[in-house]
């Protein structure tokens, strides 16, 4: 008899277990089907290149699944149209190909490329814009050549405007007489577009690295935009290092110069696209703070890949550069004058 109880009473506990698990499966099936089909009403909202057909085609398409749901018979078709449909959309939209060609903003029109000789690379329109606000600026470019022989530091901006978990990234490299090259990658936008965070998840923007002074792109988000913070942090890096770097840079601008990509707020971004830079076994393991790059200096802190010994709470409030930012402004020795004083600089 208590053998028998013993053994309902497994039966039951399985059949509680067996019970669980399946709503669970049937639970994230269905989030993994409602999430499909969102995500397909939002890419024809967003990316259908006709704009009085973006409403229509995407609420047609919330309509003709739900039909499905009412009306078809079997839960397994039901789930094989949906599946169907969101991979008819994903089809279209792997298809559509970004454009050099379009009406650009002035600040992005032109895109920078670059010449290797040995050890010296020549790098084409070098942007240094002239601001007088955030948006009225006469746009400058120049070519420098620049000797990998004679690079002697990299490092990393980061800039915020609001949120501590989001910043843009931007790197820079500096050479024996003072020279500096800052890349930022951003969005490319035509003429009349701003940057939304949920339309840069579609193909709404062009990928474009920046390559320019510091005097155009550290200086607009220093002394010219409202709200944004800047810090910078000197990186630990050999010669060796430092020069595959930097090239790495270099191979992605003559790409992108050659043949345009979209822009993603996830796999295509400021920081997210660096990694990619190198081969896939060379890069450094994964890291929720890559996507969430607001916390992307402790991950280098932490990695030991920025040039300290300070607390990282002490170093960022040594390396903010805001207000050394807006007394050196327009001033020729801007990259020197924004140095000065941070802890552990690099010779």
């Amino acid at each position: 008899m208590i053998a028998r109880q013993q053994d309902d009473s497994y039966q039951t506990k399985a059949g509680w277990w067996r019970t669980g698990l399946r709503l669970f499966g049937i639970a994230a099936l269905g989030c993994i089907l409602l999430l499909l089909t969102l995500w397909a009403a939002a890419a024809l909202y967003f990316d259908v290149r006709v704009p009085w057909l973006r409403i229509p085609l995407a609420a047609i398409y919330l309509l003709a699944i739900l039909a499905v749901w009412i009306r078809a018979k079997g839960r397994w078709l039901k789930m094989g149209l949906t599946v169907g449909a969101a991979a008819l959309v994903m089809a279209w939209w792997f298809n559509l190909k970004p454009s050099n060609d379009r009406d650009w903003q002035p600040d992005l029109a032109v895109l920078p490329y670059a010449d290797i000789n040995g050890s010296k690379v020549t790098v084409h329109n070098v942007r240094n814009c002239d601001y007088r606000t955030e948006t009225d600026f006469d746009v400058r470019y120049y070519d420098r050549t620049y000797n990998l022989e004679e690079l002697r530091s990299v490092d990393l901006f980061m800039v915020y405007w609001g949120s501590p978990s989001m910043a843009h990234t931007m790197f820079s490299f500096g050479f024996e007489g003072g020279d500096y090259l800052c890349f930022s990658i951003e969005t490319r936008k035509g003429k009349g577009e701003g940057y939304s965070a949920v339309r840069g998840l579609f193909r709404q923007f062009e990928l474009i690295y920046v390559a320019a002074d510091e005097r155009d792109v550290v200086r607009l988000r220093t002394n010219y935009r409202q709200g944004e913070d800047a810090y910078l942090f000197r990186l630990k890096a050999t010669p060796e290092k430092a020069r595959e770097f930097f090239l790495g840079y270099v191979r992605r601008i003559n790409s992108l110069h050659a043949k345009p990509e979209w822009y993603s707020a996830i796999t295509q971004n400021c920081t997210t696209s660096i990694r990619m830079q190198r081969a896939a076994a060379d890069r450094a393991p994964w890291d929720w703070r890559l996507l969430v790059n607001g916390y992307g200096d402790e991950l280098l802190y932490e990695r030991g890949a920025i040039n300290t010994n300070l607390p990282l709470a002490d170093l960022k409030q040594r390396v903010h550069i805001n207000a050394k930012a807006r007394a050196a402004d327009k001033d020729a020795d801007f990259s020197r004058l924004i140095r000065q004083g941070l802890p552990d600089t690099p010779p």
